[in-house]
């Protein structure tokens, strides 16, 4: 067994756990961030049956998009900040970005999205635990850019995503991370929408993001190990 297997056996086994304990079984997806990874690694974790991936850097990531192009079910998300002078690759080349926090931003990826390409699935990144640091859209601002990003034509709008502060131990995880849910709950419900995607939680945090909600687990390095 490779290393990269036993990592993902683990990994798997405690997504299905945390399910498990939360009655909540099939319903957490795993989306292996491979930012700094190479695409060997890549193609091997295809062949462990894992399809969604998530690059931060754009440069690296076009080139894997580019090395793995025979794999035809693959699924690239982009996780991390986006430029402006981004935005068009970002827009022609992923299937999902979790990390749009302004208005600007969805724009562009709604105006150079390809006309032949499906709406591309969008995630706000909220700012959910108010850090000066990080980059996301306040808590008071986000029903506003909600309701703007849903009227884009070439995107569809299907959740939230947040990476909150570090916190001692589990129950002080569960503070921010119960906060996007309700955020999410409360959007969908006042704004008729139907948003589906809590993207949260990671190598850290994993069991209380499940236990909270999380629909999307985005783990880098329980997978593929410390990042180079």
């Amino acid at each position: 067994m490779t290393l990269l297997k036993s990592r993902f056996e683990q990994v798997i086994n405690q997504i299905h756990k945390a399910e498990k304990t939360c009655q909540r079984e099939g319903e957490v997806r795993l989306l292996a961030v491979s930012k700094t990874k190479p695409a060997d690694k890549v193609r091997e974790a295809c062949a462990l049956g894992q399809r969604e991936f998530g690059e931060s850097y754009l440069q690296e990531a076009l080139v894997k998009v580019q090395a793995l192009a025979d794999i035809d079910d693959i699924v690239w998300h982009f996780i991390g900040p986006i430029q402006s002078n981004k935005t068009r690759d970002i827009a022609s080349h992923f299937h999902w970005v979790h990390s749009v926090d302004r208005l600007k931003i969805a724009r562009r990826l709604n105006d150079q999205r390809p006309a032949d390409l499906p709406p591309l699935n969008i995630c706000l990144q909220v700012n959910i635990s108010g850090e000066a640091s990080k980059s996301g859209v306040s808590m008071d601002e986000l029903e506003e850019l909600v309701k703007a990003v849903s009227e884009l034509p070439n995107l569809s709008l299907r959740g939230l995503m947040a990476i909150p502060a570090r916190a001692e131990n589990k129950e002080q995880q569960r503070i921010p991370l119960r906060a996007l849910k309700q955020a999410l709950d409360n959007l969908n419900k006042s704004l008729g929408l139907t948003m589906d995607t809590l993207s949260m939680g990671m190598t850290d945090d994993l069991e209380a993001a499940v236990e909270e909600g999380s629909t999307m687990v985005r783990i880098g390095t329980a997978l593929f190990g410390a990042r180079t």
